[in-house]
């Protein structure tokens, strides 16, 4: 009788033990409530004063904010001398007249927003729909906490959830912080990557400005494994980013003249793109290092001939039903 073969399994690979993140002890961090309020406030806080009652407004206090203990004004100022970033998401009228129906209900204003100086005024990265509602209700004043660092708008853009961002609102807000920021100094991307959050929202966001009917989530994914910050200046990097966002219009256009051939062939399902998109991306099941970046040009290039290449009849009912369930960008 034959003996039997023995099977050994292969070793488990050790799992890499996960670090806890280190909770800091009750009370441990930042001012007393004495804190907050003691010390005399520093020349730029004196200055920061000048300006608000230069437009208009008033000071109502100065304090010490108690997480990392930096000057803040509280200040009353005239509503026409607060604006919102210029480079922030477009208004939603809908958001702007639910906030100017809750306000006369509770007959208070009691949710300051956040200034900066600018030029004379005072922009508010916070605050664009209390802004706008409060115009609706023809008010007088809003009162903000005014801060004298004007850098601080763009990094409280990237921690606004006043209201969720889609991904077309979040792009056009990244592209316009990068513009602001190439026309004033030269700064790169890697220099305010936590304002920009994702490389790839600047190639996209430059997309939804030449063509707001942009498709952004078919694409974002393979953008997110192609592009990283440049260390460039941002004047240097946003040619770069042009030139991406030319050849990513163009693949759109390949893929919806691929879209256009399933239709021919009886297909009516919203997410025709996202197939198309899926069948052409040679990343789709790329496993990249965390620091590992696909070629942008070689990918999208891969991708274009693949989307005119495009054969519809070997499109099948499932694929249809998988891309319904996994969602994405319908067509809109």
């Amino acid at each position: 009788m034959a003996a039997r073969a023995k099977t050994t399994s292969a070793p488990k690979k050790a799992s890499t033990p996960r670090k806890k993140k280190v909770k800091a002890e009750p009370g441990t961090v930042g001012l007393t409530a004495d804190e907050v309020a003691a010390g005399s406030p520093p020349a730029e806080v004196a200055k920061l004063q000048g300006q608000i009652e230069t437009a208009g407004g008033h000071v109502l206090a100065s304090y010490r904010e108690p997480f990392g203990g930096h000057w803040v004004a509280l200040a009353a100022l005239p509503l026409e001398k607060v604006k919102p970033t210029p480079y922030q998401r477009e208004l939603s009228k809908a958001h702007a007249d639910r906030l100017a129906t809750v306000i006369p209900k509770v007959g208070r204003f009691l949710d300051p927003v956040i200034a900066v100086p600018d030029n004379g005024v005072f922009i508010s990265p916070n605050g664009m729909h209390r802004l706008a509602a409060l115009g609706q209700l023809g008010a007088k004043t809003a009162v903000a906490l005014v801060m004298p660092e004007p850098e601080i708008a763009f990094r409280i853009l990237a921690l606004n959830t006043e209201k969720a961002h889609n991904l077309k609102d979040k792009a056009l807000e990244v592209i316009r912080m990068a513009r602001a920021i190439a026309a004033e100094d030269s700064r790169s991307e890697n220099d305010v990557a936590f304002e920009l959050e994702q490389p790839a929202l600047v190639t996209i966001g430059i997309c939804y400005e030449k063509n707001p009917r942009f498709s952004g989530g078919a694409y974002n994914s393979v953008v997110s494994k192609c592009e990283s910050f440049s260390k460039d200046p941002m004047t240097k990097s946003l040619k770069l980013r042009e030139a991406h966002a030319d050849k990513l219009l163009e693949l759109d256009q390949a893929v919806t003249a691929a879209v256009a051939k399933l239709k021919e062939a009886g297909w009516t399902s919203g997410y025709l793109k996202p197939i198309v998109v899926a069948r052409v991306n040679p990343l789709r099941f790329a496993k990249l290092g965390a620091d590992e970046k696909a070629d942008f040009d070689k990918t999208i290039d891969r991708m274009i001939d693949g989307a005119k290449k495009f054969d519809p009849s070997k499109i099948k009912a499932q694929d249809v039903a998988i891309a319904a369930a996994v969602g994405g960008e319908a067509e809109g």
